[in-house]
């Protein structure tokens, strides 16, 4: 399905070493992303060379941005089709995933991929700002999400989750500067500290940005607020 050499070389120009078995995983996983986009809507990406890039590679550089420790507990917010918390898992599978969705289908296939990859993670079917108010509010090492929102507004909904001393990492395009010269107010609203935001270019030759910020203290109890807050005034 996939080229495995090319998804290796490119892994392996951000640092990342993948195994045999990694890559079998990874090429297992792009056929059933494959199979099943013919009848749901999961990617607009289906030309194996662009999944490895696009979707394999891109989630990858995560661990490029920070240390993650083996175990980790890791929440991936928006995770649609799995990105980046599938691939993650993959290279390390001690991780402690939870992917989370408002979309039941692309759960679904969520589901049986990480059956079918003999893998093991916590798959959410809810909304982000009301599961941060919950349970899980403030138990996670690390939170990521990619592709989901404006950042300013992406905070509201991730950083709720993440503990004192965890990290938040947003996977953006070219405009993350942009995006975080007016996000400064809300991460500092939500308890969070800016901490770089690393560029970096795929093999494609597109920019991508891995927003890192700090979880310094704790989010104010009347964070996150409902969906409609959040759009309609942005922190």
């Amino acid at each position: 399905m996939i080229d495995k050499l090319q998804l290796k070389t490119e892994a392996a120009a951000f640092g990342l070493t993948l195994n045999e078995k990694q890559l079998d995983l990874f090429d297992r996983y792009a056929e059933m992303l494959v199979e099943s986009n013919r009848q749901f809507n999961l990617t607009a990406i289906k030309n194996p060379d662009e999944i490895v890039t696009k979707h394999f590679v891109d989630s990858l550089t995560v661990f490029t941005a920070l240390d993650i420790p083996g175990k980790s507990k890791v929440i991936d917010i928006g995770t649609g089709a799995g990105f980046p918390g599938l691939p993650m898992l993959i290279y390390d599978n001690s991780l402690k995933i939870t992917m989370l969705d408002s979309t039941g289908k692309k759960l679904d296939f969520v589901r049986y991929a990480v059956s079918e990859l003999g893998l093991e993670a916590q798959v959410l079917h809810a909304r982000a700002e009301e599961l941060g108010r919950g349970e899980l509010r403030e138990k996670f090492d690390l939170a990521v999400s990619r592709a989901v929102a404006s950042l300013n507004v992406l905070c509201e909904y991730c950083l709720p989750f993440v503990k004192e001393d965890g990290s938040f990492v947003a996977l953006k395009g070219s405009k993350a500067e942009e995006e975080l010269s007016v996000s400064r107010s809300a991460v500092k609203t939500l308890g969070g500290k800016f901490v770089c935001c690393k560029e970096l270019k795929l093999a494609d030759e597109q920019t991508r940005n891995l927003v890192v910020i700090k979880k310094s203290g704790p989010t104010p109890p009347k964070y996150p607020r409902p969906s409609a807050q959040i759009s309609k005034k942005p922190l």
